[in-house]
C-alpha cells in the first residue's frame, strides 16, 4: 500500500459502517487521520468501531442523512468531540428497485433521491462553512458509473448519483478559491451490502459491462479516496475521478 499522509486531519464518512465507507475509514485511519463514522445503523457502527480501533481514534455517530436537523445535531457532536473536521466523504447510498421508469413506485424513486442526492446536498451545506472557516477542506463524493451512462432498471439510482455529479462539479467552482477541494468518484459495482438490494440479473448486466470482467474493490476506491482527501489533491477540484475497470473512460 501506497502511504497516503492525513496525518492531523479529522475525517467524516457517511454510511461509513460497511462496505465503502468501511474500507475509506480503514484506509484514512492507516494514514494517521481521525475519523468519525456517520451511519443510521447502531449495531453497525458499534461493530466497525470495535473492528478499526486498533489502527486508531474512530467514533461514532448514530444520523438520519434524510433530516437536515439529524445533520446539523451530528456536526454539532462531531465538531465538540474533534475539534475540527478537514475531510467529509459523502458515501452514503441505497439503491432502490430494479423497475422501468414507468414502473417505479414513485415513493422508492423518492427515497432514493431523498438520501443519495438530497442527503448529500445537505451534508455539503452544513459543513462548507466550517471549512471556510478555517481555509481548508477535502469533500469527496462517492458517485458511481451509473450517473454518467444512466443503468437501465435502475433510473432513480442513475439520476441520483447524475446530481451527485453536478453538485460536485458546481460546488467544486463556488469554493476553488478558498483551498476547499470537491471531487466525486465514480466506481462501478463493488460487491458490498448493497447487492442484496439488486436482482442477479442486473448484477450480472453491470459485471458485463466492466472489460476487466470483475468488480471493483472496496479497497481500491479507497486508494483513491485517500489521495482526494489529501493535501496533494492541490489542483483537482469540481472532478470527476473514473473507477470502471474500463467501462467508461471519460
Amino acid at each position: 500500500m501506497n502511504q497516503i499522509d492525513l496525518s492531523n486531519r479529522n475525517a467524516i464518512i457517511t454510511g461509513g459502517a460497511r462496505g465503502i465507507g468501511y474500507a475509506i475509514a480503514e484506509r484514512y485511519l492507516k494514514s494517521g487521520a481521525q475519523v468519525m463514522l456517520w451511519d443510521i445503523d447502531t449495531e453497525a457502527l458499534s461493530k466497525a468501531q470495535s473492528q478499526l480501533a486498533s489502527l486508531g481514534p474512530v467514533r461514532t455517530c448514530a444520523v438520519n442523512l434524510t433530516q437536515e436537523s439529524s445533520i446539523k445535531e451530528a456536526l454539532e457532536l462531531t465538531l465538540a468531540q474533534l475539534g475540527s473536521v478537514d475531510i467529509f466523504v459523502n458515501n452514503a447510498g441505497i439503491a432502490g428497485p430494479n423497475k422501468k421508469v414507468w414502473e417505479y413506485p414513485v415513493a422508492d424513486f423518492q427515497q432514493v433521491i431523498d438520501l443519495n442526492l438530497i442527503g448529500v446536498f445537505m451534508c455539503c451545506r452544513a459543513i462548507v462553512p466550517h471549512m471556510m472557516s478555517q481555509s481548508y477542506g477535502r469533500i469527496v463524493n462517492i458517485a458511481s458509473v451509473a450517473g454518467k451512462e444512466g443503468n437501465p432498471n435502475a433510473s432513480a439510482y442513475s439520476a441520483s448519483k447524475a446530481g451527485v455529479i453536478a453538485l460536485t462539479k458546481s460546488l467544486g467552482k463556488e469554493l476553488a478559491q478558498n483551498n476547499i477541494m470537491v471531487n466525486a468518484i465514480t466506481p462501478a459495482a463493488a460487491e458490498t451490502d448493497i447487492f442484496k438490494q439488486l436482482t442477479p440479473e442486473f448484477i450480472g448486466y453491470m459485471k458485463s459491462k466492466i472489460p476487466m470482467n470483475r468488480f471493483v474493490l472496496v479497497d481500491e476506491i479507497a486508494a483513491m479516496a485517500a489521495w482526494l482527501a489529501s493535501e496533494d489533491c492541490s489542483f483537482s477540484t469540481g472532478a470527476v475521478f473514473d473507477i470502471t475497470g474500463g467501462r467508461s473512460t471519460y
